[in-house]
């Protein structure tokens, strides 16, 4: 009997090359939120994968952020420099052919001494598949790494493969979190994160960066759980682009949120979502330590 090995594992990259639908793919549950939108992940966040024979905790973090100068940008960064000392292996995930100067800047982040797995992530996206030998060699050349993974998050292809790689480098341990945990996240916690998705996929790039998610209320009264949600906004003409005509766009939010938190929780929930304007919140140091920013 092989024995058992358990480690945490970073996942880092630049904005939009894919780590949280890396991460969920692994996990096979929606533990970290995704959309088209550059920097919609904004936590750390962990996902746990128990095998028979190793524990994979994987910490989802935020693409490291050089453009915006705030104190959110400032949180992020912290928890991806943090999230760097803290592991067994790192797995950098770059985008199929399109490996650049955003992606060696990542690279230059990592701690020397830490196990360095490439993921090359969106390979189903190449159609020319003779293109993509190529780039896994110019990798090869972009530093000293432990393997190099082509893999496709959405399509789950070659994830046994990636885990394989990881498992070699995890110290032989007891297990970090008990057989049935995936998310070192509150219910809590995940509520605004489903929320906060929805709001980026369904407005997209008429809202700017400055919303975030407030739980103001969770109680759980047996088996359903009554939710009431502030997405908070920078600007009072944010507030309505939220609100949409007739309140539809803030209805749609929340029936779409209430339907991954059911999946989730496994079980009903009432929820209340309102908009309310707080005008710089993002450089509130206090406010963003409320919201969970480390």
């Amino acid at each position: 009997m092989s024995e058992i090995r358990s480690g945490r594992i970073a996942i880092v990259g630049r904005p939009n090359v894919g780590k949280s639908t890396l991460l969920n793919a692994l996990i096979g549950e929606k533990v970290s939120i995704v959309s088209r939108r550059a920097q919609t992940t904004r936590h750390r966040i962990m996902g746990i994968l128990t095998a028979a024979d190793a524990q994979y905790v994987f910490v989802d973090t935020p693409g490291f952020q050089t453009r915006h100068v705030n104190a959110l940008n400032q949180a992020m960064n912290r928890g991806v420099r943090q999230a760097l000392a803290e592991v067994d292996v790192i797995l950098f995930v770059v985008e199929a052919c399109r490996f650049d100067d955003r992606d060696r800047a990542v690279r230059k982040l990592l701690p020397e001494g830490c196990p360095v797995i490439i993921v090359v992530n969106k390979i189903d996206q190449i159609k020319n598949k003779a293109e993509l030998l190529p780039n896994l060699t110019q990798l090869a050349g972009e530093g000293e790494f432990t393997a190099i993974v082509p893999v496709s998050a959405t399509r789950r292809a070659q994830l046994d493969a990636l885990l394989g790689e990881v498992r070699k480098h995890l110290p032989n341990d007891e297990l970090l979190f008990a057989e049935d945990e995936i998310t070192d996240r509150s219910e809590k916690f995940l509520a605004a994160e489903y929320i906060r998705e929805k709001l980026f996929r369904l407005i997209g790039d008429e809202l700017p960066y400055g919303a975030t998610v407030e739980i103001e209320r969770f109680v759980i009264d047996g088996e359903l759980r009554r939710i009431s949600a502030a997405i908070v906004v920078d600007r009072a003409g944010h507030k309505s682009i939220v609100i949409g005509k007739g309140g539809e766009v803030v209805k749609r939010i929340a029936s779409e949120a209430r339907q991954d938190m059911e999946r989730m929780f496994g079980g009903p929930v009432f929820l209340e979502v309102f908009v309310k304007v707080n005008s710089g919140w993002a450089d509130d140091a206090q406010l963003l330590k409320s919201l969970g920013y480390e």
